[in-house]
């Protein structure tokens, strides 16, 4: 636009009243046009820089020629891309650059004022649709990023529910699968001998797998509700639960003792019984022989769960599943969770807000 409306100038052999074409003229017909380069920046600047080459070009007694077009252009832009203010301050200099040139040109034609006038509100009403068209494209594309977020935020809600859910699967049923291999290995090996204890051992399975398969049906219930049916309740252990636990692992014939001060609080019994729950299962499962202590305890604003394998030779824990579940429950409570070989045998210490702890 800049070579044009040079151009435009030079080619240009205006006669009387119009001055002839020299540097002056060049100079604002170049300054005009290149005014548009910060017209997105500064739209305002760049609409005044317009106005103002026409009205000082009219003074200056030089031909308009190309210089209308870069002022419509700018007038374009304050609407399209300005809010409220800017757009009646692009009216205003419009008419005052409007105005400026009906006064100080030489020769206005008869027929020029209705036609500048109607480009002038040509040039503002198409910069008012662009700027309501780029507006509904805006909220469009919002309306579209809302919609993808919350989908991404459904779908990472529904992979951590069913990380959730594995993770329930694995500690339950794991412990449960561990526990009835073992009572049914013994069972096999006094049967002939003790029929007594063979018998106390199936019957011990029986419950024990009556139990997983109830804990089973929350789960699937969990994951195919039926709207027939009220939602069922989360597992929410007590003491007498962890009594049970320990119970079972017994009754495979190992020495375990529980030691805990005071009772679970709702807010954390699940995980302090899954976290227990699960290292009993890697106890009896890696280990055939030697005692097993558990000691859940409150330590200043802390809850502290120990679990302690005793024996001789214990190698670093490998990362399996169960770390990872106990690891991960006792972070989503805002605690930590170590696990590895001590003096004297395997412990598993599990440290959470006492706030979610236990209740004296």
């Amino acid at each position: 636009m800049t070579v044009v409306s040079v151009g435009w100038a030079l080619a240009l052999s205006p006669g009387a009243p119009y001055r002839p074409v020299d540097a002056a003229a060049l100079v604002l017909a170049a300054v005009s046009p290149l005014s548009l380069l910060w017209r997105q920046a500064a739209p305002l600047l760049a609409l005044s820089v317009t106005c103002c080459a026409i009205v000082v070009n009219a003074a200056a007694g030089f031909d308009i020629g190309f210089l209308a077009w870069p002022a419509w252009i700018a007038l374009f832009t304050g609407f399209a891309v300005g809010g409220a203010a800017l757009r009646a301050a692009a009216a205003v200099f419009g008419v005052l650059g409007t105005t400026g040139y009906a006064v100080f040109d030489r020769d206005v034609p008869s027929g020029a004022l209705p036609n500048v006038a109607f480009t002038l509100v040509f040039a503002a009403i198409a910069g008012e649709l662009s700027r309501r068209r780029a507006l509904a494209a805006a909220a469009q594309e919002r309306r579209a990023a809302e919609s993808d977020q919350r989908a991404l935020t459904a779908e990472r809600l529904l992979m951590q529910e069913r990380t959730r859910l594995a993770r329930e699967l694995h500690d339950s049923l794991g412990h449960t699968v561990n526990v009835i291999v073992l009572q049914a290995g013994v069972g096999r090996r006094v049967f002939a001998q003790n029929p007594d204890y063979a018998h106390e051992a199936l019957t011990t399975i029986e419950s024990v797998g009556r139990g997983a398969l109830g804990e089973l049906d929350r789960l699937l219930r969990v994951l195919q509700p039926d709207d027939r049916t009220a939602s069922p309740a989360p597992f929410a252990p007590t003491a007498a639960d962890l009594e049970q636990l320990v119970d079972r692992v017994r009754a495979t014939g190992r020495e375990v003792e529980l030691r805990m001060d005071g009772e679970l609080s709702p807010a954390c019994a699940r995980t302090l019984y899954r976290i227990v729950q699960e290292a009993l299962t890697n106890a009896v499962r890696h280990t055939s022989t030697g005692r097993i202590r558990v000691e859940i305890a409150q330590v200043g604003g802390r809850v502290q769960a120990d679990v302690v394998n005793e024996g001789d030779v214990f190698a670093q824990p490998v990362p399996g599943r169960g770390l990872v579940n106990m690891r991960e429950r006792a972070r989503l409570e805002g605690g930590e969770l170590e696990a590895g070989p001590v003096e004297g045998g395997f412990r598993v210490r599990a440290v959470l807000p006492a706030s979610a702890g236990v209740t004296a």
